[in-house]
């Protein structure tokens, strides 16, 4: 492993239990609620590469027991020295050995199935994926029907792959095991279970 160049890493929390608890709360809200959205700053500034939203997860969830894979477009620069400093994480370059994988400027490249799905016996083991948007309003609608939504909720983030909602469709087929997905774009977080089923609005 190579030594860290800290010249121009990025701050951390100011108050890390309060402020990680807090995280961890709005997290857990929004996966009860999919589709709703969840505000994570909390005065972050993060490393190029992500928003303040992932970087504010990846300061709550990350851990030395949590291998985390970045995309391409992260690996490598501020973002990677970012957790390692602040979290200790180890950094897996295989996405099915990761507990969490964090995907931003490359999302064609976030295919679910890469991802570790769990096992029957272990589906809290499968990875979570935080992937960035460019904006939640002015992409293609999506609705989203399932535990924790009353009858129908939309969402229209930008920049997802082309491939998601059929990605997504397969990730929910296996259910109880798949994937989780955190949408980040600027300060807000949307959380995806795996639980719910979505499809494009109107198909």
């Amino acid at each position: 492993m190579n030594p860290l160049d800290l010249s121009d890493v990025k701050p951390g929390f100011a108050d890390p239990v309060h402020q990680s608890q807090a995280v961890f709360r709005q997290v857990m809200q929004a996966m009860s609620r999919p589709g709703t959205r969840a505000k994570l700053d909390l005065g972050v500034k993060p490393p190029e590469g992500l928003d303040a939203a992932a970087a504010a997860f990846a300061l709550t969830f990350l851990d030395i027991d949590t291998p985390v894979w970045l995309s391409p477009a992260l690996s490598g620069g501020e973002t990677e020295t970012f957790v390692r400093f602040h979290c200790g994480c180890p950094i897996t370059r295989v996405p099915s050995d990761s507990a969490f994988a964090f995907v931003g400027g490359d999302t064609a490249l976030a295919r679910l199935s890469a991802f570790n799905p769990g096992s029957e016996k272990y589906p809290d083991q499968s990875t979570t994926l935080v992937l960035a948007c460019g904006a939640f309003d002015g992409g293609p609608p999506l609705a989203l029907e399932g535990p924790g939504i009353k009858s129908v909720a939309v969402i229209s983030p930008v920049g997802l792959p082309a491939t998601f909602v059929e990605d997504w469709r397969q990730n929910q087929s296996r259910f109880q095991c798949g994937v989780d997905l955190v949408l980040t774009s600027g300060s807000e977080a949307i959380c995806l279970p795996r639980s719910i089923r979505i499809e494009l609005k109107g198909s």
